[in-house]
């Protein structure tokens, strides 16, 4: 336990290094990112692979287009993917491994811009690169000084902080997040609309004030529905009647031959069906109501229903 909490330590420790290391280069480099044309191509072997694949999601996902590109791949006719366009990041905490020396010419002969992410001492990398992030680590929290550690870690943080600087910078929003994200859980919340997920035409049931309470019951059996919205001569929309308001109507002595508008709840709650269908779930959990009518121009032309909401996974 001691010794976990030293490399954690440790780690925290070049963390903080590199953050206080932070200068105009990585503005630089946010302002490289931002005017580019193409797509980020983000490059690394061995362990600065994986960092460097990870980096390429993040951009993806924020809003920069991103790719990883091995470089061992690259020298036998991957390179073909990276355009003058485009700006290239290249992971090597060393600057000096093979095969990312090997690619350094054929980039600068295609005419991409460059970022390095590698330590501050002179290199193949350094020299090479329009821009250079310093993750230079005191050591690596191995206790052999040999496994990439503090120095990948680094990697990771400051891979973070470009490409959620040049997030910011695009002003990228939780809905354009949403858009690249719409099988999680947070895409569905802010993607999904009422309309996507409402009740209409037969699984809906709709009535007028006039009718009978048993007629009122026919039609949510008909839909398979848990209420029925009520409405007047015109189609406009004044209440709704669930079938729970039924049975206690009946429990207390009222008769199934009661018009609906004396049973039903008049101006409830509605949502509109470009709204959130999130919003529509936190007023039925608030008012612990399983239906919702769905209103549009005054008229009803939907329902949403707790059970479809939760079985969409906005939960």
């Amino acid at each position: 336990m001691q010794f976990a909490r030293e490399v954690i330590r440790i780690e925290a420790e070049a963390l903080l290094g590199v953050a206080e290391r932070l200068g105009p280069e990585f503005d630089r480099a946010v302002s490289l990112l931002l005017s580019c044309r193409g797509r980020a191509v983000v490059t690394g072997v061995g362990k600065s692979g994986a960092i460097a694949r990870k980096l390429a999601g993040i951009l993806s996902s924020t809003g920069t287009p991103a790719l990883f590109l091995h470089p061992a791949e690259g020298v036998h006719g991957d390179l073909g993917v990276v355009t003058q366009d485009d700006v290239v990041i290249i992971l090597s905490y060393s600057g000096e491994s093979d095969e990312i020396v090997n690619i350094l010419p054929v980039i600068k002969r295609i005419g991409a811009a460059s970022i390095g992410i590698t330590r501050a001492r002179e290199s193949s990398l350094t020299s090479f690169c329009d821009v250079v992030l310093d993750v230079t680590v005191e050591k690596e929290a191995c206790p052999l000084g040999l496994a990439p550690t503090s120095s990948t870690t680094a990697m990771l943080a400051l891979g973070d902080a470009l490409a959620l600087a040049v997030m910011r910078e695009r002003r990228f929003t939780r809905e354009d997040f949403a858009l690249f994200h719409p099988a999680g859980a947070l895409g569905r919340r802010l993607i999904l609309r009422a309309r996507d997920l409402m009740r209409s035409g037969d699984e809906m049931a709709v009535c007028r004030t006039s009718d009978s309470l048993r007629d009122v019951m026919f039609a949510i059996t008909r839909a398979r529905a848990g209420a029925a919205c009520i409405v007047d001569g015109e189609g406009s929309f004044k209440g709704i009647l669930t079938d729970g308001d039924i049975r206690r109507h009946l429990l207390s002595g009222g008769a199934l031959d009661a018009p609906a508008e004396e049973v039903m709840t008049a101006n409830p709650l509605t949502i509109g069906p470009d709204d959130l269908a999130v919003e529509g779930l936190h007023v039925m959990e608030e008012r612990k109501i399983g239906d919702l009518p769905v209103i549009e121009d005054g008229r009803p032309v939907g329902v949403l229903m707790l059970k479809d909401v939760v079985r969409a996974g906005l939960v």
